[in-house]
């Protein structure tokens, strides 16, 4: 049985019709009208999706790759919309669709009250169908459509609330960031087309072998073409999938409302460059250089930003932050070989991220939007449903055994550890640490706002609210105690902690050591993961292996200091922030990497075009070009009119002194 177009084209427009209907008819259609237009839409192509991955997997339908319409040709290059639907796009597919359908139901009770009610929800679906372009694409063209795409709507979205300057400062620096990756991204395309004359993925695919010793000459130096290909194209990686130095964006993207945190970071746009480096593995296992760029780039990832988190006070950005290490694993599996790991994680990853980033806003919600975790705690009385998915959702982040996370994190690590790669000693010893890092802040979340003392204050009965005088908000105060989320708010919590608690353990042995990607994913018999598959049968063997490896003994470390220091004794966590101040002002400070760039490019930038402006348009342009030329002709014009004096003695004058010059310039030149 084969894949219908019919299908697959439904998949893709099904969300970007309720973005239309919901953005276009808004005021017509009111709130019920744009949320069930979305809804529809997005659900309809997830479960359309679901049976895509179903045929495929199971119903034995061979991989699906046409073109569906010509964008341009020159020559003998063409850019074309199509798809190609093979085991990795169709689980990219169900993630996409799957948990951006539980962020669309749970923005129904999270947005309730906000006047963009419409507007976000054809933002959120038009986001989805920007990455479903992406992932389905077939073709360069079509995927850098979608990568832009994805940008664009990440910018609107992370600025929805447009009337607060830091919610336009982050949209801002996000679209400038990702900009400069981009660039990088566009060379690498132009570079694929140079070298292998199309942009069809199949075909380049099918050339890549053709980049064997054939180099590229920049000023006198000569690289490898493979290596300037994937490096160009994994500097778009870093930019989208927020790879230090380019991940100073996601921290602030917070600034949007939680839905779009969660559909960001879980699964759209910080996961296109997870799957785009997936996708040109053919390219990338051509070059060792640039596999050990990708990988050192993902382990110290993996490591420093994770330790930011350890010292963040806002719930959201710790996991923003947990979302900028965890991509760095899975950068870090990519620079190793471990596509399918990275995939894994990815998927893994999807879920977990998006039930924390959801508990997470039903906290806020409950908190009247206080997201200050040191004005938290003791909120599990409150909020039980709350408080068990997100304990799900951190045994699996951290990797607890037979969680999901447990065994996608666990595979990236074994895997940089057996590999040979330069650079992988490094990445060991950072994806190591992480694993403790990753403990520590996620345990230390859960007790800051669930466990300990009530730190804030119910002023309700006083005849107070949680406001000033001057109509502000003060931290810690409520107007009402917290209360549950409502059920289109927890139903999502509940069906986001199923897969996170067991996707992993279901999936581990075909999609990690089986054939599941059936060729999508390049990995020569040699791999990595191909050894870990001959020395583990089956997923049971692979958990319980687990138990002995260093990666759940330094996760029970991190989970036993959190639990020390932040349910028992928070004391020494004020006088570990004392002993150790330098490394505590580096780590609040973010290792100073948003003053350098604000120093370096914003001022530098400003400092350039005042310069510019004052040297080249002031005194240049201004100046002597358009200034000048019009005092010179009024100078002349001055001096003409002086001549101009009306009297006839003085023109006939002037007439004999002129005929005396040419006469005395004929006798002059006669005898000369």
């Amino acid at each position: 049985m084969t894949l219908s177009t019919g299908i697959l084209l439904t998949i893709a427009l099904a969300p970007l019709a309720g973005a239309l209907l919901a953005g276009l008819l808004g005021r017509r259609i009111g709130r019920a009208g744009a949320h069930t237009v979305t809804i529809a839409g997005v659900a309809l192509s997830c479960a359309l999706s679901f049976y895509v991955l179903w045929q495929l997997v199971w119903g034995g339908a061979p991989t699906f790759n046409e073109n569906l319409y010509t964008w341009f040709q020159i020559g003998p290059v063409n850019a074309s919309v199509g798809f190609l639907v093979d085991h990795l796009t169709a689980l990219m597919m169900v993630v996409v669709t799957f948990v951006s359908l539980m962020v669309h139901i749970y923005t129904v009770g999270y947005m309730a009250d906000d006047d963009g009610y419409q507007r976000f929800f054809a933002y959120i679906a038009l986001f989805t169908f920007s990455m479903l372009m992406l992932v389905m694409s077939n073709n360069f063209m079509q995927l850098f459509f979608g990568w832009e795409a994805v940008g664009l709507v990440s910018y609107l979205l992370i600025g929805f609330w447009y009337k607060r300057p830091t919610a336009i400062y982050a949209n801002l620096k996000a679209f400038l960031v990702n900009r400069v990756g981009d660039f990088g991204f566009v060379l690498g395309i132009a570079a694929v087309l140079y070298f292998l004359g199309t942009l069809d993925y199949a075909q380049a695919f099918a050339h890549a072998p053709t980049l064997i010793g054939r180099g590229l000459s920049v000023d006198g130096h000569v690289g490898s073409a493979a290596t300037v290909i994937c490096v160009l194209l994994f500097i778009g990686a870093m930019g989208k999938s927020a790879q230090v130095p380019l991940h100073v964006w996601l921290p602030d993207s917070m600034e949007g409302p939680t839905p779009i945190s969660a559909l960001i970071h879980a699964a759209t746009m910080v996961t296109a460059g997870i799957f785009m480096v997936a996708r040109m593995s053919p390219l990338f296992e051509l070059s060792s250089t640039a596999l050990s760029f990708v990988l050192v780039i993902g382990a110290t990832t993996a490591l420093f930003t994770g330790l930011i988190g350890i010292v963040q006070n806002d719930i959201k950005r710790v996991i923003a932050y947990s979302t900028l290490s965890q991509l760095g694993y899975m950068t870090a599996a990519l620079g190793v070989s471990a596509y399918s790991a990275a995939i894994f994680h990815l998927m893994t990853h999807a879920f977990f991220k998006a039930l924390l980033f959801l508990g997470a806003g039903s906290v806020i919600m409950a908190m009247h939007h206080e997201q200050d975790m040191r004005y938290m705690g003791g909120l599990r009385k409150y909020m039980p449903i709350t408080y068990l998915t997100m304990w799900v959702g951190t045994l699996a982040l951290t990797g607890m055994p037979f969680f999901s996370g447990f065994f996608s994190k666990d595979a990236i690590i074994e895997a940089v550890g057996e590999s040979q790669r330069w650079g992988s000693g490094y990445a060991y010893v950072c994806v190591l640490a992480g694993v403790f890092v990753t403990a520590l802040y996620s345990f230390r979340l859960l007790y800051l706002t669930f466990h300990g003392k009530e730190r804030f204050v119910v002023r309700a009965h006083h005849g107070h609210d949680a406001h000033d005088d001057d109509g502000h908000h003060q931290s810690g105060v409520l107007a009402h105690p917290p209360h549950e989320s409502p059920w289109v708010v927890t139903l999502p919590l509940v069906l986001l902690a199923i897969p996170s608690l067991a996707i992993g353990g279901l999936t581990v042995g075909p999609v990690l050591f089986g054939d599941f990607f059936k060729g999508a994913i390049a990995g020569g018999p040699d791999s990595v993961l191909t050894a870990m598959a001959a020395h583990y049968h089956g997923a049971l063997a692979f958990a319980l292996d687990g138990f002995a490896g260093a990666p759940f003994w330094i996760a029970f470390a991190g989970f036993a200091t959190a639990t020390y220091v932040y349910l028992f004794n928070p004391a020494v966590a004020d006088r570990a922030a004392r002993v150790f101040a330098p490394v505590h002002r580096v780590l609040e400070h973010k290792f100073w990497i948003d003053e350098v760039y604000y120093a370096v490019f914003a001022r530098g930038g400003l400092r350039l075009g005042r310069a510019l402006w004052r040297g080249g348009d002031g005194t240049l342009i201004d100046g002597m070009a358009v200034n000048g030329s019009a005092s010179l002709v009024r100078r002349i014009a001055g001096t003409a009119r002086a001549l101009q004096s009306g009297f006839l003695y003085h023109y006939a004058f002037a007439m004999i002194l002129g005929l005396i010059v040419l006469l005395a310039g004929y006798v002059l030149v006669g005898h000369a």
